[in-house]
């Protein structure tokens, strides 16, 4: 009776933590506000707004270096969302549809940015950055691009 009533304790527990966080994450006005009036991300592509915020705190952009990069963005993220809504392509595929985007996007962002910006935007795409890309998974740094 004892390890029954303790487990029934534990799984009401952990329940009452996850609730609340998935309530926030679902609500409405839970994240900002895109152009198109959505909140956070469409079909799993990343809002721009939110994927600007993101590169502003990581690589400290100036306000002249958002306007620029934010049109870069939003280009990647209409092809990216073309592909995805595509229905026909398997994951990999939409993948390998989004990477010459993705590629296209970093090398016009990094003639955008100083030398120190490009050193933080190398370091953090080492690491995993979901936020940037939603449910496309996949390596952003171009082969091609050398690393300054």
């Amino acid at each position: 009776m004892n390890r029954f009533h303790s487990l029934a304790i534990g799984t009401i527990f952990i329940f009452t933590l996850a609730a609340p966080a998935q309530e926030a994450a679902t609500a409405p006005g839970a994240s900002d506000m895109n152009e198109h009036g959505q909140a956070g991300t469409q079909d799993g592509v990343p809002a721009v707004d939110e994927q600007l915020k993101v590169l502003t705190v990581k690589l400290d952009l100036t306000a002249d270096q958002q306007a620029k990069v934010k049109p870069i963005l939003q280009e990647l993220h209409d092809a990216t969302l073309k592909v995805v809504q595509d229905q026909s392509l398997s994951n990999e595929e939409r993948l390998e549809k989004v990477r010459p985007q993705r590629f296209k996007a970093h090398d016009q962002i990094r003639e955008i940015l100083n030398d120190d910006q490009k050193k933080k935007l190398d370091e953090y795409l080492q690491g995993p950055h979901p936020e940037m890309h939603g449910k496309l998974k996949g390596t952003t740094t171009s082969p091609q691009t050398p690393q300054n």
